[in-house]
């Protein structure tokens, strides 16, 4: 896995990520310190809030970044959606009204918004080889687990010396040492799409998401993800403290357990994929995160929660590391912007329904009631998948195009009936039938 580390872009690009996600981590403990500040016994609230402006902000705002990015060199494009993120939590420190948290947060994760498709859509241009790639995915994988247990440390450590605001100092060093990485970095020419009306563009990857089998499927396993996510980071903290009784330091050990079940499918999935079909890993990682999910009410101490996180840690990562796989696979190099845009804003669509879905039941009918609705909709997004996604899902299919001129220049390479890697594109606008 390391190896991938001595293609040198990819080690600036992954450098650069870890710098960011410090950066961010450290923010994490500063924003709700702050917030705290602010609101005081209000402060859940006001964290709340920015949480669901975080999400809305993904979900309608990645899309369109996506298509300006095409219209941007892809270099400047990152680096100043770096420095812009810096710019904004250079003003947190100084902010006295709840308002202008909102603000800033918006303007925050719309940066980041832009960010993080078009970083994920680099990747695979610059890795080549479906090895590195996988091997890629795998370290950017254990890098976030890595950091939710490394950026709590560090800030706790900080704390002890400087005030909370000063945190903020760091994030932006992060951002500002992120933008320096990507500058420095040799980006590979990205291919262009071809030109079109902005608004197509736009809506250009949730096109060839719906059109394709393997990734709507993708799409529905999502809701999965989320319900077993939002399970534990919404409800662990009540379940350590009201139902167990336990310290903080309880709390920060079970999402510490969830981390290291993550960390330890990362270092598994390479060589799980030499072997199995993505489809097979992803679908058995979402059973696991169901199964433990649906297991909750059956807790009886810290243990029982801490192997359930364990196993649901594990089975998140499973079905979110291949993700970049599949997207690969699915689209042309010119359209992989826009088609990671579409997973991340789908993505976080799902979290914005089971986030305050998971907290509302848990307040109003309790934890065990929270953790069946959750697992319920799992099952149901998991049945889903497997009939959405078929078991024969080939990279190379047979097909015609019956609307094309003979002398068509795609006629005239291929042949009238012809077979090459398909993918939903100007010329292949719907699934072949009995294909998927």
């Amino acid at each position: 896995m390391l190896s991938t580390l001595r293609n040198p872009t990819f080690l600036h690009l992954f450098a650069a990520q870890i710098v960011a996600l410090v950066g961010t981590g450290l923010a994490t403990v500063a924003l709700g310190l702050l917030a705290w500040d602010l609101a005081g016994e209000d402060a859940g609230a006001v964290l709340g809030t920015a949480l669901a402006i975080k999400m809305v902000a993904y979900v309608t705002l990645a899309p369109i970044a996506a298509a300006v990015a095409e219209r941007l060199p892809r270099r400047a494009f990152l680096v100043a959606l770096d420095l812009i993120r810096a710019g904004v939590i250079a003003f947190l420190p100084f902010v006295d009204q709840v308002w202008q948290v909102y603000v800033l947060i918006f303007a925050l994760q719309a940066a980041s918004a832009g960010f993080t498709p078009a970083f994920q859509a680099v990747i695979p241009d610059v890795l080549k080889d479906e090895g590195d790639y996988t091997n890629a995915l795998s370290l950017l994988r254990l890098a976030e687990d890595l950091e939710q247990v490394a950026s709590p440390i560090l800030a706790a450590a900080l704390l002890t010396v400087v005030g909370f605001p000063v945190l903020f100092v760091g994030t932006v060093v992060g951002f500002v040492g992120s933008a320096l990485l990507v500058a420095t970095a040799r980006l590979p020419v990205r291919k262009r799409a071809e030109d079109g009306p902005f608004w197509a563009d736009v809506t250009k990857g949730i096109r060839i998401y719906t059109a394709t089998p393997r990734l709507r499927g993708l799409m529905v396993m999502e809701a999965a993800v989320a319900a077993a996510g939002a399970m534990v980071y919404v409800n662990t903290v009540v379940l350590v403290k009201d139902r167990l009784g336990l310290g903080e330091e309880s709390v920060a050990l079970a999402f510490a357990t969830f981390g290291v079940g993550s960390m330890l499918a990362a270092f598994l999935i390479p060589r799980l994929l030499m072997r199995l079909a993505d489809r097979t890993v992803m679908i058995g990682g979402a059973v696991m995160m169901v199964a433990g999910v649906a297991a909750v009410p059956l807790i009886v101490g810290f243990a029982t929660l801490m192997a359930l996180w364990a196993v649901i840690g594990f089975g998140f990562s499973l079905t979110q590391t291949p993700i970049g796989r599949i997207i690969n696979r699915s689209a042309h190099e010119a359209d992989r912007g826009a088609v990671f845009a579409a997973q991340f804003a789908l993505s976080h669509a799902c979290w914005l329904v089971t986030y305050p879905l998971a907290g509302w039941i848990g307040a109003e009918a309790g934890l065990s009631a929270s953790a069946l609705t959750l697992a319920v909709i799992g099952s149901l997004s998991l049945a889903t998948v497997l009939r959405l996604w078929p078991v024969r899902d080939p990279a190379v299919i047979q097909h015609d195009h019956p609307d094309l001129p003979l002398d068509h220049p795609h006629l005239r390479e291929h042949g009238e009936a012809h077979s090459h890697p398909f993918v939903i594109d100007g010329l292949h606008q719907q699934w072949p039938k009995g294909a998927g």
